[in-house]
């Protein structure tokens, strides 16, 4: 399996939807296209919010792993 090599990591721990959501989107606006996020939440709604918003935003969930208590996802901007 390779590895993915984020450009950008934001945690979003003990954050409660829709803040994950919306911090994703802010980190998202200010790399450049291709760079990936790597984000981390502990909101148990995290992983389908983050896989529709995704589908909407047209930027690409390379991978999402639940962590123990922690979700980690890998997005490229597309």
């Amino acid at each position: 399996m390779d590895v993915i090599k984020e450009d950008h990591v934001l945690d979003c721990s003990g954050l409660l939807c829709p803040m994950p959501i919306v911090k994703t989107s802010k980190a998202m606006e200010v790399l450049d296209t291709g760079q990936i996020l790597k984000m981390i939440a502990t909101d148990a709604g995290s992983p389908p919010d983050i896989e529709a918003w995704s589908r909407q935003t047209g930027n690409e969930l390379l991978l999402s792993t639940a962590e123990g208590e922690k979700f980690v996802f890998f997005l490229r901007k597309n």
